[in-house]
């Protein structure tokens, strides 16, 4: 908290390494004063990057992606040590966010272009003007990749972005907006502040950004969603998920069990694509289960600086905490409990646990289960599938395995989802849009539909 007589924080962030768990570095919030430059500083920005060309501003996202791709291994252990994610896949968040750098770089001038529309005026044309400066709030399971996400479509676009970070990753926070000057933006096009979520959020009711955008939980977003309604301004949300993973009677088990032990472990399970309830076809049920857990014991976890390590510790004690409580619902609820024994004595580690006849009033299927957890459901038909899919408050993604392409479109059809993918896993691209419905939030980040969430989509008709 901010006292705000005396202009001094009360309160700081501390950087916690999650397998040792000491701390790395503690960083004092920002005072008011603090908060209020960095914002001024940004608005200063926005008055001439809005007005550079498409290409200019393009040239940079190239540069910010070469410039990923050489420090790669720094910001990657920089995740690993602040976060706890295993290091090979700390890599491919780093290699992910230059792809991204990559794709608008080559593709925002064009999708930006003015759009002729054949009326009876001489002229009707629309153009995407940027909105100017966007608040964005997020999380810390993928914290390069949910900036990046968000940001470099914001930024081709000609808008400016205040990053509030989460607490648990000041320095990653810090880390990116310093890439940002060392490949030469203009000072001021992303500024990390180092503030409490009301801080933040009072931006909004101060009339000092424009936009905003959040990536967490439903909670926080229903909070961001009323300050952006109170103030009239556009608000992109990405809420979380409990993604269903369909295995029909005909579906390649192997492949299926495999993915979809990988699909559930993805990040320690700390994703919001994850899939988090597993629901499969009774005639192939058995041999799914078996196949299933014999992945997951297979997996190595431990140290997650380790290039062999699979599975690391969660990212937070709270993480853990809740997890257990979860699995303790679970089992007290008359689930039968599949998880093998650990014995660290430090860091937040969790075995994968699968929980077989799970009932519609345990946690582990109400609740946004963000870790290793993975209930299996039986059910008797196709029909049975789509329903026990639909019966969640989200709908960010869903997975479905069959053989026949044609019935999976099928099902795909019915499914309350944003992103559905078929014999695979569910994962964000930067030439698909990404969102969900219902409580999984509202907007599109990625694609042509994501580079256009912050901008004036204006109308122009001249009459000769």
């Amino acid at each position: 908290m901010i006292d705000q007589r005396s202009n001094t924080p009360l309160g700081k962030m501390q950087s916690i390494n999650p397998y040792t768990e000491e701390i790395i570095e503690e960083f004092p919030l920002m005072t008011k004063t603090e908060l209020n430059e960095a914002v001024e500083a940004c608005r200063a920005a926005f008055h001439t990057w809005r007005h550079a060309p498409v290409e200019e501003r393009a040239a940079h996202v190239k540069r910010m992606g070469a410039h990923l791709r050489d420090e790669k291994r720094k910001y990657a252990e920089l995740i690993t040590r602040e976060m706890g994610k295993p290091i090979r896949e700390a890599l491919a968040e780093i290699e992910k966010c230059a792809w991204l750098c990559d794709h608008f770089s080559e593709n925002a001038a064009l999708l930006l272009m003015p759009e002729e529309i054949k009326t009876e005026a001489y002229r009707s044309y629309v153009t995407f003007e940027p909105l100017g400066l966007v608040l964005a709030i997020m999380p810390w399971n993928f914290p390069f990749w949910q900036v990046f996400r968000f940001g470099i479509p914001a930024i081709c676009a000609g808008n400016c972005v205040v990053l509030k970070h989460a607490p648990s990753v000041p320095a990653t926070a810090l880390a990116i907006e310093e890439a940002f000057m060392t490949v030469g933006f203009p000072q001021g096009v992303l500024r990390t502040v180092l503030v409490d979520p009301p801080e933040a959020l009072a931006l909004l009711d101060e009339d000092k950004v424009d936009a905003v955008t959040l990536t967490g939980s439903v909670r926080a977003g229903s909070q961001v969603a009323q300050a952006a309604g109170r103030n009239i301004r556009n608000a992109v949300l990405e809420l979380g998920g409990s993604d269903p993973f369909i295995v029909l009677d005909d579906a390649d088990i192997e492949k299926a069990a495999r993915t979809g032990a990988m699909a559930r472990v993805i990040n320690t399970g700390q994703s919001c694509i994850a899939a988090k309830r597993f629901i499969v076809l009774r005639q192939v049920a058995d041999e799914f289960q078996k196949l299933f857990v014999e992945h997951l014991e297979a997996l190595k976890i431990g140290d997650p600086m380790d290039e062999a390590t699979d599975l690391g510790p969660l990212s937070r004690k709270d993480v853990l905490e809740n997890l257990k409580e979860q699995l303790k619902d679970a089992r007290a609820k008359g689930g039968e409990i599949i998880q093998r024994d650990l014995s660290f004595q430090k860091g937040f580690f969790f075995a994968p646990a699968v929980v077989l006849h799970p009932k519609e009033t345990m946690k582990v299927l109400n609740e946004e289960v963000f870790g290793p957890v993975a209930p299996i459901i039986v059910v008797d038909s196709e029909e049975e599938a789509v329903r026990a899919a639909n019966a969640t408050e989200y709908g960010l993604g869903a997975s479905i395995w069959t053989r026949d392409l044609s019935r999976g479109q099928r099902v795909a059809g019915q499914i309350d989802a944003g992103a559905i993918a078929i014999n695979d896993f569910v994962r964000s691209d930067p030439r698909l849009p990404f969102g969900g419905v219902k409580r999984s939030g509202i907007g599109r980040e990625l694609s042509h539909y994501g580079l256009k969430e912050f901008v004036n989509i204006k109308s122009i008709v001249v009459i000769k």
